[in-house]
């Protein structure tokens, strides 16, 4: 059991959760949560999305039971971790942009830590948030409220760009990518329940093959993905 430092709400609905630890996490990895016993069933998958020396943080949107608990943590309190799993994003080469659009931004920011040349773009619905970390640790972030982030973004430009967020919007970007250089990696998300594939419940097309989106995933080559397979989620 780790403890917590803080959990801070940054938006309706979203909130940015601290841990003590140290832990090797890479950027596009996701740990199972838990803070409860025995209801629900299920730890909840969360990426990455900061770390340091110390401390893990996670940024998450309360949608069902796990994250309502979550949400309910306060400074001291205790939670479970098991993780860090999942295939990260891979080395960049050359230019890279980051690319995230609501609660996808979360795994970006570790990315942009490590990353200190990358271009940074972050699309919301409503009122940005969690944009400050962002601020520090790049140069160029580009924020769009309302619209697609996607019409800021020219792929030509780079020769790397890792994506999370909305299906529409990553698929947007895969069209748009087409027949550039640019070598675009999508984060997806989907329901899992064990995080180590056995459950087979994130099960997913691509490249022709059912993969699993917890161990085979969760990041993968844009040009592999069925889009029309993720829509139907």
């Amino acid at each position: 059991m780790a403890l917590v430092i803080h959990n801070v709400k940054l938006a309706p609905g979203i909130y940015r959760l601290t841990v003590q630890g140290s832990y090797p996490a890479r950027m596009g990895q996701f740990f199972m949560l838990r803070c409860w016993d025995t209801y629900p069933v299920l730890s909840r998958p969360i990426s990455v999305h900061d770390l340091t020396l110390d401390s893990i943080s996670f940024l998450y949107r309360v949608q069902g039971t796990g994250t309502r608990l979550l949400s309910a943590l306060q400074a001291g309190d205790r939670i479970q971790l098991e993780g860090p799993f999942g295939q990260a994003f891979p080395d960049p080469q050359g230019r890279t942009a980051l690319v995230g659009g609501g609660i996808g931004i979360a795994p970006m920011l570790l990315a942009a830590r490590g990353i200190s040349s990358a271009s940074v773009f972050l699309g919301y619905s409503g009122l940005p948030f969690g944009v400050d970390g962002f601020n520090e640790a790049s140069h160029d972030v580009t924020v769009r409220s309302g619209g697609t982030i996607v019409d800021d973004i020219d792929p030509g430009r780079y020769d790397t760009i890792y994506a999370c967020g909305p299906v529409a919007m990553m698929q947007s970007l895969a069209q748009k990518a087409e027949g550039s250089s640019a070598k675009l990696y999508v984060s997806i998300e989907k329901r899992m329940g064990c995080g180590i594939g056995a459950c087979n419940s994130c099960t997913l097309t691509t490249a022709g093959t059912n993969r699993k989106v917890c161990t085979d995933g969760p990041v993968f080559p844009a040009r592999e993905v069925n889009w029309n397979d993720l829509h139907r989620l």
